[in-house]
């Protein structure tokens, strides 16, 4: 099996540098807008391509690190100084001698995949005048792209080490992706000899339907006549189209697309022409929460193929494989693995239903609480007890997690996120909230509740604590319940009662006020 272990970056779009070590089978990139999801799988696309035209089509202009570029113009700007980029793909051992060698950054012997982008040394003197201007302008125009291998061979689109495919559902009803998708699924399906065959079959019958069919009109011409389009831009492999019960998925939805597409590519095929690399875009895109949960169960079967995935989906990361994600942040480009998460957690993350990870793994601050009702005022409390500041301008996200608080303080922990953990004493503090937390509490991790026994919950603490308030809102026509139980009965209708209509009177628990604190500061 071909697959990819090693991704080295050099001033490749957003990152000035990153080395990251990937699994063999699956890596799920994770992360907010621009922080890199979508750069990684556009940098292994374009080394595995070894297509100096795709990397044109894209532009230097787009992939070149701009601080790389920013940082060279405002300084003495000498030839020598230029920067350069580079990918380097590190491969599992291929037994090709074609492939192994130190020609890498690390100076490693390896097997590898190596794309340069760097200014040619003979334009010196027409770069040098670039640069001269009082308005200089970066020299892109004397820069070249070259592929080569680790052990210095050059390769391109004809001779590729590696089949890949990539399938962007953000660009589902693009014309050229359809196009690019059918001829390199075609490509992995048939073998030389059959697309050798159905080529030259296929210019058989265009020219018999010259002779033929259109025989009729031309014999009424003299001097300019019909024919049909050949050449390289009109072929059988940018005329294919794919089908489902005869009908081309490209008259189908968008999700349905999304979805054959995906489906068919993660199809098994052996012998030499199948698949190795496959990079799906955000796979969740147009795809209802059934049909998401059809694919990540295709994805999940999926076998002899090494699976590359960028997504904003919080289902898609979690039942996969949490321990296979690639977690970047817009304002970091350091990468977090969760591969160091304990199995127990990672199986609770791949099961749990609608559980709020993603969302977590991308905040700098969490502030989680158990149930719905303490969702519910949450807001309220933080906005009364910060002077008047949100939750989201002090970057701060409130989510309820149950019973789950420790598999997010284990994340946490390996994530160092600020955590605020606002739980119920479940009338013993000692035991459910200081003993079963040992090795989980730190100076970013912190549990907080009340600390007498005998408020027990997080309803009960709200009504003492605004008995008032309370009771003027629930008494009226209370027959058998006290309006404490009737508030421990109707947990979450009993919240929103209270924001829709006391919510300024409200004051928060003081377990609450202290956690709204600490994670402020």
């Amino acid at each position: 099996m071909k697959t990819i272990s090693r991704i080295v970056l050099s001033n490749f779009k957003r990152f000035e540098t990153l080395d990251l070590h990937v699994d063999e089978t699956l890596n799920i990139f994770v992360g907010d807008n621009e922080a890199g999801k979508s750069s990684i799988l556009l940098a292994l696309d374009l080394v595995l391509s070894g297509s100096v035209s795709k990397v044109e089509t894209v532009g230097l202009e787009s992939i070149f690190n701009v601080g790389a570029i920013r940082k060279f113009l405002l300084g003495a700007k000498k030839l020598s100084d230029l920067p350069k980029l580079f990918v380097e793909v590190y491969l599992t051992e291929q037994n090709n001698p074609d492939l192994n060698g130190k020609n890498n950054s690390k100076d490693a012997q390896s097997d590898g995949l190596r794309m340069d982008c760097e200014p040619v040394d003979v334009y010196g003197k027409d770069i040098q005048e670039a640069l001269s201007g009082q308005e200089p302008i970066f020299p892109f125009e004397y820069y070249r792209i070259k592929f080569t291998t680790f052990a210095d061979q050059s390769y391109s689109g004809y001779k590729k080490f590696i089949k890949h495919l990539v399938i962007d559902n953000s660009q589902i009803g693009s014309d050229y992706a359809n196009r690019e998708y059918t001829k390199t699924v075609y490509g992995a399906h048939a073998t030389v000899l059959e697309r050798n065959k159905h080529e030259n079959l296929y210019r058989k019958n265009k020219a018999s339907f010259k002779t033929s069919a259109l025989s009729e009109v031309n014999d009424k011409l003299d001097e300019y006549k019909f024919a049909v389009r050949t050449g390289l831009k009109s072929n059988l492999v940018t005329d294919l189209i794919l089908t489902e019960d005869d009908i081309p998925i490209e008259a189908k939805g968008k999700g349905r697309q999304c979805f054959i597409k995906t489906e068919f590519a993660l199809k098994k095929t052996d012998g030499l022409h199948k698949l190795d690399i496959l990079l799906l875009e955000e796979p969740e895109n147009h795809l209802s929460h059934a049909n998401t949960n059809k694919l990540i169960q295709r994805i999940s079967d999926s076998q002899k193929k090494q699976l590359f995935i960028a997504t904003h989906s919080s289902m898609v990361c979690s039942r996969l494989d949490l321990r296979k994600a690639v977690l970047l942040n817009s304002s970091g480009s350091a990468p977090a693995l969760l591969s160091q998460l304990s199995d127990d957690t990672a199986k609770f993350f791949m099961k749990a239903p609608d559980n709020s990870v993603l969302e977590f793994v991308l905040a700098k601050k969490a502030l989680l609480v158990e149930g719905d009702a303490e969702f519910i005022l949450m807001n309220a409390f933080y906005k009364r007890h910060s002077g008047g500041a949100t939750p989201e301008a002090d970057s701060v996200h409130i989510i309820p997690v149950g019973t789950s608080c420790k598999r997010y303080m284990e994340l946490a922990k390996l994530l160092n996120i600020k955590t605020a953990v606002v739980r119920d004493n479940d009338r013993n503090y000692q035991a459910n909230c200081v003993d079963r937390n040992v090795g989980h509490v730190t100076n970013d991790i912190m549990v907080f509740a009340d600390q007498d026994n005998s408020r027990w919950t997080f309803e009960v603490c709200v009504y003492q604590d605004n008995a008032a308030v309370c009771d003027s809102l629930f008494s009226t026509e209370r027959k058998s319940l006290s309006v404490e139980d009737y508030m421990l009965a109707n947990k979450a209708d009993a919240a929103f009662e209270l924001l829709d209509k006391k919510q300024d009177d409200l004051v928060a628990p003081d377990y609450i006020q202290n956690a709204i604190a600490w994670i402020r500061k």
